[in-house]
């Protein structure tokens, strides 16, 4: 018995990142393959709430070890690089929210 197991970095890639789910609906050649590109999306914006809390751990986690290591080890550069971390996740996560709010109660047709 095989198994065709993924690589761990394609893995941690799906794991955070959520585009692959989706099809590209401008590359469509025709009405019927955009409508049902745009169905296939809007079926898939229910793992984006997934995705959401993931990012929401992750802007956490930055921004937990930019506040430990700005007041506890006084380490200014390397919480600046966390919180700018967090800043950028904490993006990420409106743009996951905006996709996921128009994909779902969109009129999109």
């Amino acid at each position: 018995m095989t198994t065709d197991a993924l690589p761990f970095r394609t893995l941690l890639y799906r794991f955070i990142f959520f585009d692959w789910l989706f099809k590209d609906v401008s590359a469509t050649r025709n009405v019927i393959e955009r409508h049902a590109a745009l169905q296939h999306n809007k079926y898939m914006s229910r793992y984006l709430p997934v995705y959401f809390r993931r990012w929401t751990v992750m802007a956490t986690f930055d921004f937990g070890l930019g506040f430990l290591f700005e007041r506890a080890l006084q380490a200014t550069m390397v919480s600046a690089y966390f919180f700018t971390w967090s800043c950028l996740t904490m993006a990420g996560m409106v743009v996951i929210a905006a996709a996921w709010i128009f994909l779902t109660f969109g009129r999109l047709s």
